[in-house]
């Protein structure tokens, strides 16, 4: 995560403190734990293709990414989109698999820092999202609170996700706060 390569939400190894990484990772596994349970009651056998190719768009549409400025780069993170359309719980499965691959195959992300990944995109941001654009939709409704309301849970979980990864760089004594979280949040809010 230094300027050359960019601030990314995706933590690499070395930057995480070992009691913020173990217990970052202990309170995903325990969100991934629940997601499974969940999943194995509610997601029905035909089901199961929509949640792969939500996989591998979410995967795809993570590739591309774009500068934003001061030598940060942005991309599509997908874990709103997946739990506004499948719900929150489907949204930490299917993220939690991609940033597993991202880590493991593409090296993006570190594998002691894969439950803060998990945490910051797939639990925080799909979270987030999905109750953001529920509370907006309860008050416009139709296509107008479809855009509204998923524009700004995507908008939201971004930014919640940038300062999540922010709050642990700096508890791991890796950057001062003000500084991280002008760089991450601030970043991600453009």
């Amino acid at each position: 995560m230094t300027i050359k390569k960019g601030l990314s939400v995706h933590i690499p190894d070395g930057f995480l403190d070992t009691k913020t990484w173990i217990g970052i990772g202990g309170i995903s596994a325990v969100f991934i734990g629940i997601a499974v349970r969940t999943a194995n009651r509610k997601i029905s056998e035909k089901h199961i293709p929509l949640l792969g190719v939500m996989a591998a768009f979410v995967f795809a549409a993570q590739m591309f990414n774009f500068p934003v400025g001061g030598g940060t780069s942005g991309h599509f993170m997908g874990a709103t989109l997946i739990a506004i359309l499948l719900g929150p719980w489907a949204s930490v499965l299917i993220m939690t698999t991609v940033l597993t691959v991202q880590c493991l195959i593409f090296q993006d992300g570190g594998l002691t820092a894969l439950g803060a990944n998990i945490f910051n995109m797939g639990v925080a941001g799909g979270f987030f999202g999905y109750y953001i654009n529920a509370v907006i939709r309860l008050f416009v409704q139709g296509r107008k609170g479809l855009f509204i309301g998923s524009f700004t849970a995507a908008w939201c979980s971004l930014v919640l996700s940038a300062t999540c990864c922010a709050l642990e760089l700096s508890i791991s004594g890796t950057a001062p706060l003000k500084i991280v979280l002008s760089a991450m949040a601030g970043i991600h809010a453009v």
